[in-house]
């Protein structure tokens, strides 16, 4: 017997169907049902398409993830569900699920921060979190720096996209040099063979003027926009166009600007921990460069494995697992689904 609390979390914030069980800090199951190739031939995620297929798959998702874990539902402690932010659709599927499933088993649910989520998750493979740490979230949808005290309760944002995510500047160029969607693992394939200082691309926000207003700030709609212009110029001009060097320079420079970032804010605070989270936290060179840079400042870092950092319902589980064990008010069972949920409320 354990008095580790038993979770199982839904995550449906995009195009992932996925339902996490995990026990403290052990991951028992963690299936997912994707609908990426439904929207791969719109080059992006349709809501409505993303909407349906959650419809779809949840029961399946949720019955395979309980038959894999070796638990019946009655079983659970808690329901923790993404709350947002995310599309608003896709998390209605999943809030009103978990509202359902919660009500049936009698059991409390957690309405829950998808970014807090992304950093909670990485417990299950690493071990408590340290206190303080300094997170750096990258996806489709986000690049944030966050100091965080208390996953739970603590988390302080220091610095955002302004336009474009990291994860979205991959799907852009990489449409442009066409690749499958999504980008960021095409991307990442091509630029091994590539050159990363073939082509001199912009780094976003780090001119001196950028810095005293933006410091730890992320913009890449200008680098998206001077690769398209690069590369119009090649065909202009009739030069083939080398995408492993342009995939490697344009890697390169999302990087450079993402890991020098991220240790100006680690080092600002007197943090000595860096974890990276979110779906572009799989990218190999972002991994390297982080580990090596961070090392030069004496600063750790902490990276989940790839498949734990992609959208997942472990991390909702992980993180409502933190929640029971830490004692947090659950949610009502009215809780919203809210698409533009900030990163302070981690719990809805």
């Amino acid at each position: 017997m354990t008095d580790e609390p038993l979770v199982l979390g839904i995550e449906t914030s995009c195009d992932e169907t996925g339902v996490g069980i995990v026990r403290g800090h052990t991951l028992l199951a963690d299936t997912v049902a994707s609908s990426v190739e439904e929207h791969a031939r719109f080059g992006g995620v349709v809501p409505e398409v993303a909407s349906r297929a959650h419809l779809e798959a949840m029961v399946p998702t949720i019955e395979r993830a309980a038959e894999t874990a070796g638990i019946a539902l009655s079983d659970i402690d808690a329901v923790a569900v993404t709350s947002g932010p995310g599309l608003a659709g896709a998390l209605l599927v999943g809030v009103a699920s978990a509202k359902a499933l919660a009500l049936g088993l009698g059991k409390p649910i957690y309405g829950v921060n998808h970014l807090a989520a992304h950093v909670a998750v990485d417990q299950l493979e690493h071990g408590p979190l340290p206190e303080p740490c300094l997170a750096m979230l990258v996806s489709g949808g986000h690049s944030s720096l966050l100091e965080v005290t208390d996953v739970t309760v603590g988390v302080e944002p220091m610095g955002s996209t302004i336009d474009d995510a990291a994860g979205e500047a991959f799907d852009k160029v990489a449409r442009l040099l066409g690749l499958p969607f999504p980008g960021g693992p095409h991307i990442d394939k091509q630029a091994r063979s590539g050159n990363s200082v073939a082509i001199d691309f912009p780094r976003g926000l780090t001119s001196r003027r950028d810095l005293e207003r933006h410091r730890f700030d992320f913009s890449f709609s200008g680098l998206k926009t001077a690769v398209a212009r690069w590369v119009e110029t090649q065909q202009r001009e009739g030069v083939t166009i080398d995408v492993a060097d342009v995939a490697a320079s344009f890697q390169e420079a999302v990087c450079d600007v993402l890991t020098r970032k991220a240790i100006d804010a680690a080092t600002s605070r007197g943090i000595e921990d860096i974890l990276i989270g979110g779906g572009v936290a799989a990218n190999s060179r972002l991994r390297a460069m982080a580990e090596e840079r961070a090392a030069a400042q004496g600063i750790r870092v902490r990276v989940p494995r790839p498949g734990l950092c992609t959208d997942n319902g472990a991390m909702v589980a992980a993180l409502g697992a933190e929640l029971v064990a830490r004692g947090r008010t659950p949610s009502l069972l009215d809780l919203p689904a809210d698409s533009s949920q900030p990163i302070t409320t981690v719990v809805a």
